[in-house]
């Protein structure tokens, strides 16, 4: 879903992947293209990562170091205006300082120049290793618990849930194909940097989900009860999004999650300019749990009607009822569904995979096991559909003949 800043950036992108517009640069020893870069937004980004601006020329440039003591004797010289004669030559050079800048907020800095991002910061409070950094395994926490959270942010922006299970997923993580992640040298924080073009939406969705859970957690912790919850699913609170929280605090002191906006796209509408950082303790966790329990429970089973291709048939002997799965081909937000189907209908589900037609079905996609199986399902009846997609479709059949011969035998699969 992510791609860290770190990693190479030429090779083979993985199949069902797309290059990020980040890709190619900055590279180490690479520079934004100065003609793309506003001074004002280089100097808010300056800001942002504590950066100190030591003078300059009034109404001309500034002088910026970096924060630390061990600076290295880096300072950038950035022009106020690219208007003056030499502003475009001292933005060129105060890029180039920036790539070749041993401050570990250099390189945040200039991705986000090169791709306008919203930012988003997870920091944990976990023990000093030997070392002064935190361990393997913390440090895969982090990582983990952020993608989670991401995640549980684009699954609110494609529909509110208490519980999302299996429902939206390839979209949610299409739609952050083209995150960055760039980690902290000491394993305790983490940044991901999210393109405004693609993912503002993600973005400006966790802000209103972290705020709305942190409230409802003090209400809970305030009064014992949950209801604070029930309106928070509203806000993008869900199951998905509690359990990641847990995963991001377990084991912690204390883990705090900041936004930053993309000064070249300005502030959400709705949204603070600054928004505060959101802070959870591992005194949050028994009300986190009580929530992502209780959104499990009251989630309701959705009647849908679903079309989509036979690719597993099961039952226990030659005759009576048997378990079918299909690949959801339209009507429902998921990837596959297991259902039930009685004698006859389990043989209208065999006779449609052998010509290849994909199968109609009707009934209650329910909560249990993630909105994969279909409850109750009724009006089992093949589809036409057109010749290149029923090609397919048979392709695939013989491509796995040897496990259908098995599943219309009774045989377990």
């Amino acid at each position: 879903m992510h791609r860290s800043t770190d990693e190479p950036t030429g090779g083979t992108i993985p199949a069902g992947s797309r290059a990020h517009p980040h890709a190619g640069g900055p590279g180490p020893g690479q520079t934004p293209d100065p003609a793309r870069v506003d001074p004002a937004v280089l100097g808010a980004l300056l800001r942002r990562h504590g950066w100190h601006r030591r003078g300059g020329a009034q109404g001309r440039y500034s002088r910026w170091v970096p924060p630390g003591p061990a600076t290295g004797g880096t300072s950038l010289l950035v022009p106020d205006s690219t208007a003056f004669p030499d502003g475009e030559e001292l933005l060129a050079e105060a890029l180039t300082a920036l790539t070749r800048s041993a401050a570990p907020s250099a390189r945040d800095i200039l991705v986000a120049l090169t791709v306008p991002s919203d930012e988003i910061r997870w920091w944990r409070d976990v023990p000093e290793g030997a070392s002064g950094a935190a361990d393997w395994a913390g440090s895969d926490q982090l990582r983990t618990a952020a993608r989670q959270i991401l995640l549980a942010g684009s699954l609110a922006v494609r529909g509110r849930a208490g519980y999302h299970g299996a429902r939206h997923r390839r979209k949610a993580r299409s739609a952050l194909d083209g995150t960055l992640v760039g980690p902290a040298a000491d394993g305790r924080s983490l940044t991901a940097f999210v393109p405004v073009t693609e993912g503002r939406a993600v973005a400006v969705q966790l802000y209103a989900a972290l705020h709305a859970a942190r409230e409802a957690v003090d209400y809970q912790r305030a009064t014992g009860g949950t209801e604070a919850f029930d309106s928070a699913v509203a806000a993008g609170v869900s199951r998905e999004l509690t359990e990641a929280v847990v995963a991001l605090v377990r084991g912690a002191e204390c883990a705090r999650i900041t936004l930053a906006w993309a000064p070249a796209a300005g502030t959400p509408e709705g949204c603070p300019a600054s928004p505060e950082p959101v802070e959870f303790s591992p005194g949050d966790l028994p009300a986190l749990r009580l929530a992502g329990a209780r959104y499990l429970q009251d989630e309701p089973a959705v009647p849908v009607r679903i079309t989509g291709a036979v690719v597993r048939l099961r039952r226990s002997g030659p005759r009576g009822p048997g378990v079918v799965r299909l690949r959801v081909l339209a009507g429902a937000e998921v990837a596959h569904v297991r259902m039930e189907l009685d004698e006859e209908a389990y043989r209208i589900a065999g006779h449609a995979h052998l010509v290849g037609l994909p199968l109609r079905v009707e009934g209650r996609l329910e909560n249990r096991g993630g909105f994969r199986r279909l409850g109750g399902a009724s009006q089992v009846a093949p589809v036409q559909v057109d010749e290149a997609e029923r090609d397919r479709l048979m392709k695939s059949l013989h491509e796995n003949v040897d496990f259908f011969e098995e599943a219309c035998t009774g045989d377990e699969t």
